[in-house]
């Protein structure tokens, strides 16, 4: 499941960050050149700090999205005889909201994972704002 989840979003994650460095001004690699930065100083020191502000973003909005464990894929090797070792929050939700008719429980579950999230989205934006010095909000 992992793999499969890394493999589904990395070309999404690829785009992202090559939009990146391609606003990367060229003009700083030529002074670094010129200072006589070979091609690791030159990553550490231009290429690092210039797609510094897009990966903290990134890291704020997978830490968002770290509960969600890919319902689609879960849900598609579902079945009784994996309930034990394959149900997550959002399997859990279905079942139990959807299979059993317990709403309140199911919209209660939903709400716990929601908040969580929250939670956790607005600890990433601070510590981004504190150690990073970037902030989403």
């Amino acid at each position: 499941m992992v793999l499969s989840n890394t493999w589904k979003e990395f070309g999404y994650s690829t785009i992202v960050y090559l939009a990146a460095l391609t606003a990367i001004d060229l003009h700083l690699y030529e002074a670094a050149i010129v200072d006589g930065a070979n091609r690791w100083k030159q990553t550490l020191h231009v290429t690092l700090p210039g797609i510094m502000p897009i990966v903290t973003l990134m890291v704020v909005l997978s830490l968002g999205n770290v509960l969600n464990a890919g319902f689609d894929q879960v849900f598609n090797l579902y079945s009784p005889m994996v309930y034990s070792t394959g149900d997550i929050l959002d399997t859990l939700v279905y079942r139990i909201g959807l299979i059993d008719a317990q709403y309140g429980v199911a919209t209660a579950v939903g709400l716990f994972k929601s908040v969580i999230a929250l939670g956790l989205i607005t600890l990433s934006n601070f510590l981004a704002g504190k150690y990073a010095g970037y902030r989403i909000f």
